[in-house]
């Protein structure tokens, strides 16, 4: 929101305020100050007024013009060459005269152009860093038949406007009421201790006026929770043309673009009050009559943009009794805009859903300054003082008179609220003393006024307060006590020592979770990657069943591109895969640890997910080092890491290779492995050919996904503490046992490091038991294998002797003995 200070000043007075006050004042009261802009132009030397005498035709260049200029009694008539279209005899134009430095240091000297000598240089509004002027030509400042004209001679800030300066101001979403200049001033005043004054409206309803039922017969709401308040007001005999100087300056500041008076007056309005109108030109409404419809499906307008916009029945039009001829609270349409021939006018304010407004625009794909303003809430008690702002300025400025009483549908919407604060309730919650007159003052600076003071024997005064209309925001006492705070100042909260209890635990699993996948996966030469959660409908649709994706549909989407939840992370790595290739960038191993949501018999499983991709590398023959190519057994074994980091094991459960329908991977080269019903699931495999072909993908592409419910996510790893190096040396010992073939080697490992531990007295450990061989073949009975293991002893303090080791050793060989019968120590 873009706010002029020349602007502000008609409100509250801010002479003698630096802009450095008033940025960090905007700042303390919430407000972000994106930039601070100053327009007009910068002080000139020797650049003055001049009248154009004669204009020839430059002997030597078709598209030059040799002039005669008188620039006053000190200058004389001087010689000058312009190459501009407008330099007419008469025109009172800007004369740089020699000696003068222009913006971007450019400086004029007297000169030869084409063989012809010139004194000087007519300048345009852009040479002179003007905002706003024609810059096709030279700036006029006054043409020969203007009255009162300015001297000659004259310096050029004399007698251009003054300059103005624009705050650049972010508005959080919480405060329509500050997307206006007297929302601002409102805010400004309540700082500064200022008066805020309101802007004068004249015009005032007046009764008996005649009616003109030709131009507007009656008004009609069809679906009063989408307008709840409406207002048309004919006004008649008007002149459109440009709007005054003053007005199209500080539209400019503000960021809008003059257009003729009507539409900036209706700008203006908008600017100045945050209540966006909208003026019909009367004779264009067929039927004599205005109505507020939801759209015919399919209905067709073309708004001011001069776009086909294509509607449907869940967006609002303003019609007559033929054609839509507004996109409510969005833009109007070409065929019933103010033009040259526009003599009459309806003066519409109304207001209109934020939500509509809001969704009506994603739609459409547009958004205007009245929108914007709607979707985040208009005042609707404002809408009647706004309205006559407006007429008070189209009579004032345009002529014309006001044709009877103003057209209304609904009716006033009630506003009533109050809230109960205390002095001593304040003071709590800011955790400091504010004295009760400063509370009452800053509250009544905002015209927050306190209407009722009760007293309480424990808490002192407890007073109640009335809200604004402007400030739906406040519904607590706790917004009252931030408004006292914004008012009061931030800065003069005393700085004091914070006090909060130390907690010591783990992060949560989830977070746990997915941190040891990206160290773990990044350790593998992964990149890791983040996708949107929203994906399109063709997306989903490729990657699960149909009542799955029906399931997992939003039923209000933003976009057509993100309307479902995604089933799976594989079809976001498969993008950047895509687009990583285009760029010729070799990112062939992806991931992402994100959520997903699985669809089983109608309900919807937010899990925690997993999800990789190993594409070909096209440049494999190229490198030093040629690897293996990646399989199905390569995804598996990932799959299988994910798993265990999650606390699950997959080394044992069934891998199902599914029929039918495979929905993104490639028939019969993909697995599946358990069910979202036991908590948890995983696919692997060779992507689909045929949808990487689709995709534009090269080579296969081969992936794995394991998704888990949230509460089934367990933390595996302890807390790491701190070990001394050991200063000693280990003592070794070899072991082969002779098991079951079937048997995991793991299982093995586990037993006999338990059966080890038991075994040993308390002054040595075992450190580590590690397997070095698997062996099967001759000289081992059928269906064994033998499995070998090395065992570390040691003790912190001393090196161990072999007699205490090989007494350790001997117990563990007794222990397996007694306890593991199956098993065969190897000779």
């Amino acid at each position: 929101m873009k706010i002029s200070l020349n602007w502000l000043n008609d409100y509250i007075d801010l002479s003698g305020i630096s802009n450095d006050d008033i940025s960090k004042a905007i700042t303390f009261l919430g407000f972000e100050v994106e930039s601070v802009h100053n327009t007009g132009a910068p002080k000139f030397n020797n650049v003055v007024t001049g009248r154009i005498l004669t204009r020839d035709r430059h002997p030597n260049a078709d598209k030059l013009s040799v002039c005669t200029v008188d620039v006053g009694p000190a200058g004389g008539v001087k010689t000058i060459v312009c190459g501009a279209p407008n330099c007419d005899a008469g025109n009172l134009v800007p004369v740089a005269l020699p000696g003068a430095i222009l913006p971007g240091n450019f400086e004029i000297k007297q000169s030869k152009i084409r063989g012809q000598s010139s004194d000087g240089m007519m300048c345009s509004s852009k040479e002179l860093a003007i905002e706003g002027g024609d810059h096709a030509g030279l700036m006029i400042l006054a043409a020969p038949a203007d009255a009162n004209p300015p001297a000659l001679g004259v310096a050029i800030n004399d007698v251009l406007p003054p300059g103005d300066t624009v705050f650049d101001i972010e508005i959080t979403p919480n405060r329509p009421d500050c997307l206006s200049h007297i929302g601002i001033a409102r805010e400004l005043s309540a700082w500064f201790k200022n008066p805020l004054k309101y802007p004068e409206t004249k015009y005032a309803p007046a009764a008996g006026a005649p009616a003109r039922p030709d131009l507007l017969e009656a008004i009609r709401v069809d679906s009063a929770e989408m307008c709840p308040l409406y207002t048309a007001t004919v006004i008649t005999g008007i002149k459109t043309g440009p709007s005054p100087e003053w007005m199209q300056r500080r539209l400019i500041a503000a960021g809008m673009r003059p257009i003729s008076n009507i539409v900036d007056i209706s700008n203006y309005v908008m600017l100045e009050y945050g209540q966006p109108t909208h003026a019909f030109d009367a004779k264009k409404i067929a039927g004599r009559q205005i109505i507020i419809r939801p759209a015919a499906e399919g209905e067709k307008i073309t708004t001011l943009d001069e776009k086909e916009r294509a509607l449907n029945s869940r967006m609002l039009v303003i019609a007559d009794a033929e054609k839509p001829l507004v996109i409510a609270g969005i833009m109007g349409g070409e065929n019933s805009g103010i033009d040259d021939t526009t003599a009459d006018i309806v003066l519409e304010a109304a207001i209109f859903s934020r939500t509509l407004i809001r969704w009506t625009s994603r739609q459409i794909g547009l958004s205007s300054d009245s929108s914007y303003r709607f979707e985040r809430g208009v005042d609707p008690h404002t809408l009647d003082e706004a309205a006559r702002r407006a007429i008070s300025l189209i009579l004032e400025l345009c002529g014309g008179q006001v044709a009877g009483t103003t057209h209304k549908a609904g009716g006033d919407i009630p506003w009533q609220r109050e809230i109960q604060i205390s002095p001593a309730y304040v003071n709590e919650r800011a955790g400091f003393e504010i004295p009760a007159a400063d509370q009452r003052a800053a509250l009544e600076a905002l015209e927050l006024r306190i209407t009722r003071e009760d007293k309480s024997a424990s808490d002192g005064p407890v007073w109640t307060v009335s809200i604004p209309t402007w400030r739906d925001d406040l519904d607590r006492p706790i917004d009252l006590v931030e408004e006292v705070l914004r008012v009061y100042g931030t800065e003069k909260i005393p700085p004091s020592p914070v006090l909060a209890p130390a907690l010591i635990g783990n992060d949560d699993p989830i977070v746990l979770f997915n941190r040891a996948v990206s160290a773990q996966l990044a350790g593998q030469g992964f990149n890791e990657c983040v996708n949107y959660t929203l994906r399109s409908k063709a997306e989903v649709d490729a990657w699960a069943p149909p009542a799955a994706a029906a399931g997992l549909a939003l039923s209000n989407p933003f976009t057509e591109d993100q309307s479902h939840l995604r089933a799976t992370l594989v079809p976001g790595l498969l993008e950047t895969l895509k687009l990583n290739q285009s760029r010729g960038v070799a990112a062939t191993r992806l991931f992402e640890a994100g959520r997903v949501f699985i669809e089983r018999n109608g309900q919807n499983f937010e899990c925690v997910s997993a999800a990789f991709i190993i594409a070909e590398n096209a440049d494999a023959n190229r490198a030093w080092l040629k690897r293996s190519p990646a399989d199905f057994y390569t995804a598996k074994c990932l799959v299988e890491t994910l798993a265990s980091i999650g606390g699950i094991d997959l080394s044992r459960q069934p891998v199902e290779m599914p029929s039918g329908a495979t929905f993104g991977w490639q028939e019969g080269q993909f697995a599946v492995i358990g069910d979202i019903a036991r908590g948890w699931i995983a696919r692997l495999g060779l992507v689909d050919l045929a949808l990487l072909r689709g995709l534009g993908i090269e080579g296969k592409v081969y992936a794995g996904a394991l998704s888990i419910l949230s509460e089934r996510v367990k933390n595996t790893s302890d807390r790491r503490r701190y070990q001394p190096v050991a200063m000693t040396p280990a003592a070794l010992r070899d072991i082969a046992l002779v098991v079951d073939e079937k048997l995991p080697a793991a299982d093995v490992q586990k037993t006999l490091a338990k059966l080890a531990r038991a075994a040993l007295p308390n002054t040595f450990a075992l450190e580590t038991v590690d397997i070095f061989d698997v062996y099967q073949g001759k000289g081992l009975p059928e269906a064994k294998k033998s499995l070998a293991f090395s065992l570390a002893y040691r003790a912190p303090d001393r090196t161990l002797t072999d007699d205490e080791v090989n007494t350790a050793f001997t117990k563990l060989q007794e222990a397996i003995a007694k306890n593991q019968p199956d098993w065969q120590i190897r000779k």
